[in-house]
């Protein structure tokens, strides 16, 4: 969708009303749809522009892609469900003696580990500690929040994922960083001023081990969980369809917890590892589809119809389709904000303000303000990098100093923060359907625990800037 004319505040309008609504009605859907309707009668499009936003957002590479990896994990994770892996392994890890603590720090656990995919991470660690974490009565709530805490957090952090490769890309000619080596030495100096996710991260053990107490919507939501039994609230709407909930393991086949479940998540790990090292890329795609189409063969082998396969796999995109639903209307209102420049009207009215001492500091404020509006952390660094850090050099004569590491580190971080706060994150969307969580319900019960350590990271960007 192309818009030329500059809205100024008008552009902020597509993503107010996305948010104000998915708070007021629970209805993320109904919000997103009516945020880009209302967006395009702003941009001056007619109700015309609306089809025409929808076909432009969606008939794109981009969120083709998207679409293809969330059916693959939606089939890899039917599978799971279908040969029994995810039971196998909940009796394995509750043979470990677990508790409601051992639970959510397993959870934790996992969620450190899988850090290559941001996507497959909260889909990953919600579909298979699930059913644990209801026995045990811990909330949907909080095993989103686990999941979501240890997904794009750990992705930032981690020298070789597609988030650092994407991230130190960007920096590539900016001062003395004049190749791609440079780049990667840039970021992972950068790494120990990333406040944010290092922070979040921690939070999220502190919390599982009961270091720091449950507090705000949240303990309300494990009150409930612990002494209702109930892990969804009356009238919540979990985000993952029955079709994949609600798959049971074939009968009458041997299934093995290392070739149907530990094989294939060591087969996308290691796919995508051996893929950075040699492209720069994590290929997570192709990783899902060599893990998907493996563990098919394996099961055949094992048994299973190849009928039953296939429509295994089915129930597995039926059972993701309500968050490719949500994903699809976010993209759209993401492609909106862009053709209305809502990103450039919100660096405008703030790089006046722009100080060597504060810089950290107003960068993450403002990254944070991008990503919240529109639920994009990669779309937020794409806009801010370009902007910040040559600030940074020309505070800084040109030379790396920790000004520079700082207002990089400060965007990484303030797009994640603004990510975890906003219902329109897609990383959110996922960990609300890895969980089967209430969306709504998620940010709300997230949002006080992102914005303490927020604040925390905000007090830390401005010592860091005061104290150069």
């Amino acid at each position: 969708m192309e818009v030329t004319d500059y809205f100024g505040p008008l552009s902020l309008v597509p993503a107010g009303v996305a948010v104000f609504l998915a708070f007021a009605t629970r209805n993320t859907v109904f919000s997103l749809a009516v945020a880009c309707l209302i967006g395009v009668l702003v941009a001056g499009k007619g109700f015309q522009g609306f089809p025409d936003l929808l076909v432009g957002a969606l008939g794109n590479e981009g969120f083709s892609w998207i679409l293809l990896l969330e059916f693959f994990i939606g089939i890899l994770l039917a599978f799971f469900q279908r040969t029994g892996a995810v039971t196998n392994f909940s009796l394995f890890i509750e043979r470990r003696r677990m508790t409601r603590k051992r639970i959510q720090l397993v959870s934790w656990f996992m969620g450190l580990f899988v850090y290559f995919s941001d996507y497959f991470s909260p889909l990953f660690v919600g579909s298979t500690m699930r059913s644990l974490s209801d026995r045990y009565k811990i909330s949907r709530e909080k095993l989103a929040y686990i999941c979501d805490s240890t997904s794009a957090p750990v992705s930032i952090l981690v020298p070789f994922t597609g988030w650092a490769v994407f991230v130190a890309g960007l920096t590539i000619g900016m001062g003395p960083v004049a190749n791609a080596g440079d780049a990667m030495g840039f970021f992972i100096t950068a790494i120990p001023f990333n406040v944010y996710p290092i922070l979040s991260v921690l939070m999220v053990g502190l919390i599982a081990s009961g270091w720091l107490p449950d507090f705000g919507p949240m303990k309300e939501a494990e009150r409930r969980a612990q002494e209702e039994g109930k892990v969804v609230r009356d009238g919540g709407e979990p985000l993952m369809a029955d079709e994949l909930t609600g798959i049971e393991p074939y009968a009458g086949i041997r299934t093995s917890l290392f070739w149907n479940f530990i094989f294939p998540v060591m087969l996308v790990i290691g796919f995508a590892l051996v893929s950075v090292s040699l492209t720069s890329s994590a290929k997570p795609l192709e990783a899902f589809m060599l893990a998907t189409f493996v563990l098919a063969i394996i099961m055949r082998l094992q048994g299973v119809p190849l009928n039953e396969i296939t429509s295994t796999a089915m129930l597995g995109i039926k059972g993701i389709m309500p968050a490719v639903v949500i994903l699809a209307f976010a993209y759209a209102l993401n492609d909106l904000s862009a053709a209305l420049h809502t990103a450039d009207y919100i660096v405008s009215i703030t790089k006046s303000w722009l100080t060597p001492s504060i810089l950290p500091l107003l960068v993450f404020i403002i990254s944070a303000v991008i990503a919240f509006s529109t639920g994009t952390s990669w779309g937020t660094y794409a806009i801010m990098i370009p902007i910040s850090v040559p600030l940074a050099f020309n505070f800084s004569g040109g030379e790396l100093s920790t000004l520079v590491y700082a207002t990089l580190a400060a965007t990484a971080g303030g797009g994640v923060f603004g990510d975890h706060c906003s219902p329109l994150s897609d990383t959110s969307i996922l960990a609300s359907t890895g969980a089967a969580s209430d969306h709504i319900d998620h940010i709300k019960t997230q949002l006080p625990y992102s914005m303490v350590v927020g604040v925390i990271s905000m007090v830390a960007y401005l010592w860091v800037g005061m104290s150069l």
